[in-house]
């Protein structure tokens, strides 16, 4: 070994273990796996948990799931921030994150920073344990997909990124030259925002699925959160469009405008103003405690939070936003839409 990266090495496990956890824990048969979601939560989301979730920035996010995280008051997650933000920042704001590893997640893009995730790493409430590329964050979870200890790359090497990392750096035996060695990550639970999926889990997302094919299979317990649950029969009639197959699928849980307040393509548009104000509000502790008091906790469910943050109206609005959008941002949108 030439060198090797400082960062806390996370999520990883000999692949031969993983395949003998899933071949004891895994449900393989098409069973209905349809569940609410405050049991999916409940049931396979538990305190000092590895996580991760799907999606890109504020694009096809899972965030009904991450309500009901906070409102479970789960605690110490280690969190995986390869594209995270607004999820990841409304973990770390209600207090429900110990340590990440990340690439690109204290920002809100075009927003600016995010203020509740700088205050908790600079008061040291939340440890970043590692860092990565992007690149490289999906390249662990290609690994672990593809049952691997570690996959080669040449990425990151000769960089702060790389020293405060976890990959290592060996000579190469064919061409004797350095390469690094990224590890596998294999995360404890990881949910998903699909566009539709049946009642057993096979899921189609539109558009680009970022790392989410891999993602699944990489990952143990595998939650996911549905735009609409639809027959089998809708998935047979394009069965090429399924990313995701039920055998990866531990929950199915159908939670309509289940990204909000982030953008879910073809679906519905970013809602702006309610961005603003969460970013607004957890400027300061008190900013976030207010928020989460009439966001979360006020609520009892993610049907009242809808309808808090502006109802069937709002929606509609939101909704026809990206209609329009769609029809010059994707190529194939009048497949997708009908239309």
């Amino acid at each position: 070994m030439l060198n090797e990266g400082e960062g806390e090495l996370l999520a990883w496990c000999d692949p031969e273990e993983h395949r003998e956890w899933v071949r004891k824990n895994k449900c393989l048969s098409m069973e209905d796996k349809v569940i609410g979601l405050s049991e999916a939560v409940s049931k396979f989301v538990h305190d000092g948990n590895y996580l991760t979730m799907g999606g890109f920035g504020h694009v096809r996010v899972p965030m009904a799931a991450i309500y009901e995280i906070i409102r479970q008051k789960r605690r110490n997650l280690i969190v995986a921030g390869k594209t995270a933000v607004h999820d990841l920042d409304c973990l770390i704001a209600a207090g429900c994150v110990g340590k990440v590893e990340v690439a690109y997640s204290f920002g809100h893009e075009l927003r600016g920073l995010s203020p509740a995730s700088r205050r908790a790493i600079e008061t040291g409430q939340v440890k970043v344990a590692a860092e990565w590329s992007n690149a490289a964050f999906q390249w662990r979870f290609k690994a672990a997909a593809s049952g691997l200890p570690w996959i080669p790359a040449y990425t990151m090497m000769g960089t702060d990124t790389f020293k405060r990392s976890a990959a290592k750096v060996v000579n190469d035996p064919f061409t004797g030259r350095p390469i690094c060695l990224i590890p596998a990550c294999f995360p404890d639970v990881a949910i998903i925002h699909v566009h539709r999926c049946d009642k057993y889990g096979n899921c189609q997302i539109d558009g680009i699925l970022v790392e989410d094919f891999e993602l699944a299979r990489a990952a143990k317990r595998l939650i996911i959160t549905t735009e609409e649950i639809v027959p089998n029969e809708k998935i047979r009639e394009e069965p090429w469009r399924t990313s995701i197959p039920y055998f990866y699928v531990d929950a199915v849980v159908e939670v309509p405008y289940g990204c909000h307040p982030c953008n879910m393509p073809t679906c519905y548009y970013f809602d702006e103003g309610h961005i603003a104000e969460y970013l607004d509000a957890t400027r300061t502790v008190e900013g976030a405690k207010q928020y989460f008091d009439k966001y979360v906790y006020g609520v009892d469910d993610f049907n009242q939070y809808l309808k808090l943050i502006g109802g069937v109206a709002k929606l509609n609005y939101l909704k026809k936003l990206e209609q329009g959008r769609a029809k010059f941002v994707y190529p194939w949108v009048s497949v997708v839409m009908g239309g």
